[in-house]
């Protein structure tokens, strides 16, 4: 059974930081991995992928310079370091993975919103609030 649990949520100030953490468990976490969020009354929105290996990474323009994903392949983890949090980034995160992709394709092979379908099992979420 595929889990993946993410953690690090909860309530910072406009300017902090947290770290999210998504640990995977029940399948090979052998291919890209990403961070979408969904604010109240909004869509789901792709936030940032990583690669199978690491060396891959692809943002969202709007947390680009802010947030830093990365993975630990042999914790089987993981993680979005989120710095400079502004208001407009509370919502709650939430992590996927896929076994279909490799790598996210830059924009002009995969455009923006396309991300959410080629992901195959997704976490139940953690919320980030970002106070004024």
């Amino acid at each position: 059974q595929v889990q993946l649990v993410e953690s690090g949520g909860g309530l910072v100030q406009a300017g902090g930081s947290l770290r999210l953490s998504c640990a995977a468990s029940g399948l090979l976490f052998s291919g890209a991995m990403g961070w979408f969020r969904q604010a109240p009354g909004k869509d789901r929105e792709f936030v940032a992928g990583i690669s199978r290996s690491g060396s891959m990474t692809r943002y969202a323009d709007s947390v680009k310079g802010r947030f830093t994903i990365s993975r630990d392949n042999s914790k089987n983890t993981v993680y979005l370091q989120m710095n400079g949090l502004k208001p407009e980034d509370a919502a709650v995160y939430y992590c996927a993975a896929s076994e279909r992709l490799q790598f996210f394709p830059e924009t002009y092979e995969m455009p923006s919103g396309e991300e959410a379908k080629f992901m195959d099992f997704w976490g139940k979420g953690t919320l980030v609030t970002v106070s004024s």
